[in-house]
């Protein structure tokens, strides 16, 4: 169920254990560095984020022209070991 809270957040139920939890719906952003090849971040978007190439390819030149881009949306718990692996191989994201 999707529905937004009183602050404008956008919000979703998870059913856990028989209980409703809201979850509070996150981005994962990745920036742009002047380290990386446009190959590598799209080979770590598809292997880390599950993107097929075409999304992975425009969220790299997406990067590469406005400095960031949200590559994933989800719960803090979901996002996090993505940001994790993507930091591991050098890239640059944080979970806003």
């Amino acid at each position: 169920m999707i529905r937004f809270q009183n602050e404008g957040e956008l919000a979703f139920e998870e059913l856990v254990d028989n209980k409703t939890e809201e979850v509070r719906v996150r981005d994962l952003v990745l920036y742009n560095d002047d380290v990386n090849t446009f190959d590598f971040v799209i080979q770590c978007l598809i292997e880390v984020c599950k993107h097929d190439a075409l999304q992975a390819e425009q969220c790299t030149y997406i990067v590469h022209y406005n400095g960031k881009c949200t590559v994933k949306t989800g719960s803090y718990l979901q996002l996090n070991p993505m940001r994790q692996a993507l930091l591991d191989r050098g890239l640059s994201a944080v979970i806003d």
